[in-house]
């Protein structure tokens, strides 16, 4: 139900409403809240919302917003209504953005001193019929200081609201009187006596507004708790009223003795929680917190006997947390988690299974018995839980309903890779397929916010600590469990069946049905590697950099440490005999890849060198993979991904060599069949760490270009849809966050992977912080991949970067400069937290690189 009166402040100069403010509190016992807001005062309004200490029903005049992205967003974050146009109503409609279009009021900007207001007001209506249709959307008016304007203005059959201009009692019984929600400035209210009698005082807002059907003129009323609970049934009049709020507590009129203030002789009070008026206007409910032993004079919780329900199970359970004896069962559960947490997940299975509605009432109240034991031995109670619903009630976007994997599976169902149960023998043969390489359907929204691809954004200051590390989760990844189920059959088969089980999944997996061996050999035909000669060039450069940063890292000599006299102890390398390098095909060619895999292992001196790939489907592998191979004197490409690549090296093949080591990225099924193979002593083989999706954070100030930003995002949000890019915004203003949204969008359009980028895009944000050290704590709490700084004095912050991969230091170090030609090796840092770090600096346009530090792990 909507509120009957609001009260109006100005955003720009309230006190924080996190604090004990008094003009809060009493706005809180009488009715909602109300303010207007423009773009620049949009984090203001975010802020109060998530601050607000008192769960005022907050309406907001969102009439001056420019996105109606920003008027959904208001919505989700608590407001209980917005004022919108016309405009913002159809845009709102058209673009389905809001299921509850009850929680919309639209602005008429026509007056009732206008001419021919009862025309334009039939306008407005029609025309609000057309775009809404019967929806229960309520209307606005312009500012009415004469009541006899209101009076004389024409009324819809929706709830409509009237700004009272100068809190006149006058026009304010007029409003009420004419059926409209009034809405009062807060500034001219005062708690009691007026300056002037015509002026409205704060509990004016009660007392004009309701009437009385008794000769003594006192008010019929009803006192409740929070949860809805009536206590009984008493009296009110004006001065009683104005006694509660002035108090906030509990004070009714007695016949007999006047002013009654409960509980001042008993010691059961009541604090004061609000006050509300019935529909025809002449009845009170009081909302109170009863104290003591109950509201009744004996000594009950409630005139008309004890609780009942919830409302007794609570106070029993907190009776006996306070009286149980010191280990007993009762004392126990209060205070031993495990036991609880044990009884909870046992009354939880045991109403699963229940059937008849007799069971099932009775496993749910054995359930909702334990779940309260939870809230009153954490000191939660019933109107924490309510208020919380309440809450959640008010969100626009919703968190997908799938149960997570753990639980699903207990069930014999698994989830696709779009977060959906469905049943195992759903799962189609392609759940084998790389879910990154997956892209969004045209018709998904996924990335899409306000019509265009946009990262979710946080101001960290407004948003609690639990939300901001929700929202850097990196995206979730099937479980380990259900990977293994369709991985361990995978390397059996290639185990036992050799070549022929490596082509028949090539030939399924891949359609290369026309290949009739699994393995290419070299010398490699050259025909094999026709490529631009300005991809030769660039693959040399490339490969001569690696060369020479990795070449320099090679001990000259043993460590020999003489760690007492006469006990010499050294340290020497060797290169590994065989490696097998495993390079991703499938949406994307990895040449990249193929080198800081396989020039490390030429520099180290590996005698064999085994490459595995994904061949396209006429059976050939990408020409730039295969002159790489060539360059770093690969022995041999197996033709194949996935799994049967893994085990096809791990064990050998009549055509295959077994390696030593296997390293190199790929999906979850490729993670999961090198740790199998790596823990199965009779492989005899070892794997490099495992790898996750791939990923970026950028760190950038008010000298990042909006351009550069985006192209460092855009980098590894084509990767594929399970990839994550976090952007940091240290202190940049509505104006500069536009710019970057903008050129994100522009620029993730121009790619041909647009809608694998929109996927990495649904489930990467925007930070903005306040300043450097903000940004880069959180950069270091989140440990990324690729961490870039594209701020002021990059060179100097490196010194805070204390967990990431590789490190890029200023504008002229794009992300992609790294990861294929500086020379510092981008493999596996989606596995490293903390470990080594690469940082390449840009120096000028021509950029240079160098080694970076140890970093704790």
């Amino acid at each position: 139900m909507a509120e009957r009166v609001l009260v109006s402040i100005n955003l720009e100069t309230v006190p924080d409403v996190s604090e004990d403010i008094l003009p809060f509190k009493i706005i809180s016992y009488v009715g909602g809240v109300y303010f207007s807001v423009k773009p620049n005062t949009l984090d203001s309004a975010y802020h109060f919302l998530l601050r607000d200490r008192y769960a005022l029903n907050t309406y907001i005049d969102a009439t001056a917003v420019e996105r109606v992205s920003d008027v959904i967003l208001l919505l989700d974050k608590g407001a209980a209504k917005v004022v919108i146009t016309l405009q913002q109503l159809k845009k709102i409609i058209d673009d389905c953005l809001l299921e509850d279009l009850g929680r919309l009021i639209v602005f008429n900007g026509h007056s009732a001193t206008e001419k021919n207001v009862d025309l334009r007001t039939d306008e407005f209506t029609k025309h609000l019929d057309s775009i809404a249709g019967h929806a229960a959307i309520e209307v606005y008016v312009q500012e009415e200081d004469d009541f006899r304007s209101l009076s004389d203005l024409p009324k819809t059959q929706r709830d409509c609201y009237a700004i009272i201009g100068k809190n006149n009692r006058g026009v304010y019984r007029a409003a009420i009187a004419n059926g409209y929600i009034p809405v009062v400035s807060a500034t001219d209210l005062e708690l009691g006596s007026t300056s002037r009698p015509d002026d409205l005082a704060f509990e004016g807002l009660l007392t004009e507004a309701i009437k009385s059907d008794r000769t003594d003129g006192l008010y019929s009323t009803v006192v409740t708790n929070e949860l809805g609970v009536c206590l009984g049934l008493v009296y009110s009049s004006k001065e009683s009223i104005k006694a509660a709020l002035q108090t906030g507590t509990g004070v009714y009129h007695s016949r007999r003795r006047g002013l009654w203030y409960k509980g001042a002789e008993s010691g059961d009070t009541q604090e004061l929680v609000s006050i509300r008026w019935d529909c025809d206007g002449d009845a009170l409910r009081f909302v109170v917190r009863q104290k003591g032993d109950g509201f009744c004079h004996l000594k009950t919780s409630t005139c008309f006997g004890p609780y009942t329900g919830l409302a007794k199970l609570e106070k029993t359970l907190q009776s006996r947390k306070k009286s149980a004896p010191p280990n007993s069962y009762t004392a126990r559960l209060f205070n031993d988690t495990k036991l609880l947490w044990a009884k909870i997940m046992e009354e939880a299975s045991e109403l699963c299974e229940a059937q008849s509605k007799t069971d099932v009432a009775a496993e749910a109240a054995d359930l909702i018995y334990f779940a309260m034991a939870k809230c009153v031995a954490s000191g939660t109670n019933l109107q924490d839980v309510e208020r919380n619903l309440d809450r959640k009630s008010l969100k626009t976007s919703r968190r997908k309903g799938d149960a997570k994997s753990k639980w699903a599976e207990k069930v014999g169902l698994t989830t696709d890779i779009d977060g959906v149960n469905v049943p195992k023998n759903a799962q189609e043969e392609e759940t084998i397929k790389e879910a990154a390489s997956v892209p969004k359907s045209q018709d998904d929204p996924a990335g899409i916010n306000d019509g265009r691809i946009q990262m979710k954004r946080y101001k960290t200051l407004e948003t609690e600590p639990a939300v901001l590390k929700d929202a850097l989760q990196r995206p979730s990844q099937r479980s380990t469990e259900e990977i293994m189920k369709i991985v361990r059959p995978i390397i059996q088969d290639v185990r036992d069946g050799g070549d022929a089980s490596v082509l028949a999944y090539t030939h399924k997996f891949e359609k290369a049905t026309s290949l009739t061996t699994p393995v290419l050999r070299s010398p490699f035909p050259l025909n094999l590697m026709q490529l631009p000669q300005e991809t030769i060039d660039a693959i040399d450069i490339s490969f001569e950099n690696i060369r020479r940063f990795h070449s320099a890292q090679k001990e000259e000599k043993p460590l020999e440490v003489e760690t007492m006299p006469g006990v010499m102890c050294s340290r020497f390398s060797r290169p590994i005999e065989r490696v097998g390098l495993y390079v991703p095909g499938g949406t994307a060619v990895l040449p990249s890849t193929a080198l800081m895999l396989g020039v490390p292992a030429l520099v180290a001196g590996c005698k064999n060198i085994v490459l595995a790939s994904p061949p396209r489907s006429d059976g050939t592998i990408t020409p730039e993979i295969v002159y790489v191979a060539h360059k770093i004197g690969a022995e041999s490409i197996v033709l194949a991904g996935g799994a049967q690549a893994v085990a096809a090296m791990a064990y050998g093949t009549p055509s295959i060599t077994k390696v030593d080591k296997i390293l190199g990225p790929g999906n979850q099924f490729v993670t999961a069949a090198k740790m199998l193979v790596s823990n199965d002593t009779t492989a005899c083989v070892s794997i490099d760490m495992p790898a996750g999706p791939s990923e970026v954070l950028v760190i950038a100030d008010r000298t990042a270009n909006p351009a550069f930003v985006a192209s460092d995002l855009l980098s590894q949000a084509e990767h594929g849809t399970d990839s994550q890019v976090v952007l940091i915004a240290v202190a940049l203003n509505e104006e500069q966050l536009h710019a970057i949204e903008v050129e994100l969008n522009a620029q993730a359009h121009a790619l041909p992977r647009v809608d694998i980028v929109r996927g990495a895009i649904e489930h990467s944000v925007t930070l903005v912080v306040g300043d450097i050290i903000e940004a880069m704590a959180l950069s270091n709490q989140y440990a990324p991949e690729h961490l870039i700084l594209q701020v002021e004095g990059a060179e100097r912050v490196v010194g805070l970067v204390e967990n990431a991969g590789s490190v890029f230091v200023g504008p002229w170090t794009p992300e992609s400069v790294g990861d294929y030609s500086a020379g510092v090796n981008h493999s596996l840092r989606a596995a490293q937290r903390g470990g080594r770090g690469d940082a390449a600096c840009g120096c000028g346009r021509a950029g240079g690189a160098s080694e970076g530090g140890e970093c704790a792990a």
